[in-house]
């Protein structure tokens, strides 16, 4: 475990996400498309094949757990492509849970899993913990692998031991970003299937604290690599869990999860 004084240990975990910023963007320019990874994907959904207002198919609405107020449809007013996307509108209050969960199994994904979508939400992420994205994983037992957000930014959270990346402290938060509201953000991020570390970018930009390098540091990633057992998505949900308050209206589209990187 790195020790190191304050000012040190920022410029030092920054320094390694520039560097890894490099790297995945010539692996982009290389030949990564902004539509499907050029290897192929398990999903690579623009949500255009749906031919109703209930999601059907590759998409199935879900309630992991129980459901209240919040709804799942097809929208043809709002798209980031074409006429289409999955919106979702997030009810608050604890077990309410609303998701359409892809059918595809994920389980040969890897080692690295690349999951990319636009998303666009109404309503600033408050500071009680939501959760808009789910993958369950068979490494917690099936329990999920989560990214929403709490005290007003993004953040990552484990359901087996509610680990949060990053630590939600001040410094923690501060190396996070908030997820703008009433635009379409491209949100990308990388699972390592080998050892606990994630890579997480808001679009082109690789956000420090979410971002696991296997190296602890206190306030970002310490807490999160406490558990070393390496995550194994099988899944991928999209949708609104509000664990105290918290409501909004979210719309998903052109999401890719595979086996390598995909672009904007």
């Amino acid at each position: 475990m790195r020790i190191l004084p304050s000012r040190s240990r920022w410029a030092a975990a920054l320094t390694a996400v520039a560097l890894l910023a490099t790297g995945f963007s010539a692996h982009a320019a290389s030949g990564a498309e902004a539509g499907c990874p050029a290897d192929g994907a398990l999903i690579c959904s623009d949500f255009e094949d749906q031919t109703g207002p209930v999601p059907s198919g590759d998409w199935q609405f879900t309630a992991p757990d129980c459901q209240g107020t919040g709804t799942a449809a097809v929208d043809t007013e709002v798209a980031h492509s074409g006429g289409r996307s999955l919106r979702v509108d997030g009810g608050t209050g604890y077990c309410n849970h609303a998701f359409v969960a892809s059918t595809a199994d994920l389980s040969s994904a890897g080692p690295v899993v690349y999951v990319r979508m636009w998303v666009r939400h109404t309503t600033a992420l408050p500071t009680a913990h939501v959760t808009f994205v789910s993958l369950p994983d068979t490494s917690q037992d099936g329990r999920s692998l989560r990214v929403g957000g709490q005290n007003g930014a993004l953040q990552w959270n484990r359901e087996v031991d509610d680990a949060t990346l990053p630590a939600q402290s001040p410094a923690g938060v501060a190396l996070s970003r908030p997820l703008p509201t009433d635009s379409w953000q491209c949100l990308r991020f990388s699972i390592d299937t080998t050892a606990p570390g994630l890579v997480t970018w808001l679009g082109d930009e690789l956000v420090p604290g979410l971002h696991a390098d296997g190296d602890p540091t206190q306030d970002i990633d310490q807490q999160w690599l406490a558990r070393t057992t390496p995550p194994r998505p099988t899944a991928l949900r999209l949708g609104w869990e509000s664990y105290g308050t918290g409501d909004d209206t979210l719309w998903f589209d052109d999401v890719t999860v595979g086996s390598a990187p995909v672009d904007c």
